[in-house]
Formats: structure tokens, sequence, C-alpha cells
């Protein structure tokens, strides 16, 4: 698809009260949801140490995430640059801990337990065409985190405990 010109939105950092609320679904042929997607890219691209967002983060309370895991060193599959509407996990399996961080919560990361292969389903911005990913390794588990996003989840809120959390250094979120 060819993407209007999107605006680069701010991030919002936790404890924002959007991060805790479960995101709207939406009609994924609505204008505004198609600007809305371009604006969700434009910030993701704008944020190099950032795998994916979530509308939650630039403050839409709308169903609609943004992510791209090419190039991470742990990632196995790659969908590409793709934004996706009303996304739902369909499979999950092969559950395993591994660190995330992310752009809503500077200067920590944590161990969170998620599903390295899964099946999501969804719609593209625009023609509301469904669209089924099929990812494993660091593209499952950021895809995930997307999803906790839009249920007002943070990765906080999976981590085990205070032993499971560590400063963040450099890396990139899930």
């Amino acid at each position: 698809m060819t993407w209007p010109d999107g605006i680069v939105r701010g991030v919002l950092g936790a404890p924002h009260p959007l991060l805790s609320a479960r995101a709207q679904q939406v009609d994924p042929t609505d204008p505004r949801v198609v600007a809305a997607a371009a604006d969700l890219l434009a910030t993701l691209r704008s944020e190099p140490r950032t795998a994916g967002l979530a509308a939650p983060q630039i403050g839409l309370s709308w169903r609609l995430i943004a992510f791209d895991a090419a190039g991470h060193p742990k990632g196995r599959s790659w969908a590409g640059e793709l934004v996706v509407v009303n996304p739902r996990l369909a499979e999950a399996s092969r559950w395993r801990a591994g660190r995330e961080g992310c752009v809503s919560i500077a200067d920590l990361a944590g161990d969170v337990r998620r599903a390295t292969r899964i099946t999501v389903f969804g719609s593209l911005p625009g023609t509301g065409d469904p669209v089924t990913i099929e990812a494993d390794a660091f593209e499952a588990r950021c895809i995930q985190h997307q999803l906790d996003h839009l249920d007002g989840v943070l990765f906080l809120d999976r981590v085990s405990g205070a032993l499971s959390l560590h400063r963040r250094l450099h890396s990139c979120d899930a």
C-alpha cells in the first residue's frame, strides 16, 4: 500500500491513563483510521530503537498496531513493515522468557514470558482486506507486546518480580 505522509507524533509515557485502557475496535476503511495508520508508521520510523508501536502510545484508543522487525539480531521471521487494524491473536505456542523494553517506559527492560510462534488475524487499513501474520522469535514477541498495549497491559504487568527487571542500556523494543 502507498501510505499518505504521516505525522510523527509524540509517544506517551507511563503512567499515562491511555496506556492502561482497553482500545476500541475501528473501521479499517475509515479515512481517520488510514491517517492514524500513516501517523503510527511515521512515528515508528522515527524511533530507531523501536520495532513496534500501538495506537494508544500515540494518543489514540484504537486497535491499531505497526511493526517492523527487520534487522533485529533475534529475528527469524519478517512480515515486513506492516500496520494491522483490529488484530487478534489466534494461535500461540512455544512459550519462552525473553527481555523486552518499551519506548513508553524509558530506562527499564524486563524478562517476559511470551509465545515464540504466533498467528494473528486482522485487517489492512484503507481496504479492510483480511491479513494473517505468522511470526516467530523476536517478531512474535514484538507483535504480542503491541497487542498487550491494545488491552491496556504494559510489559511491567507481565514481569514476574523485581529480579526480572533490568536497567535498559541499548536494545530494540519488543
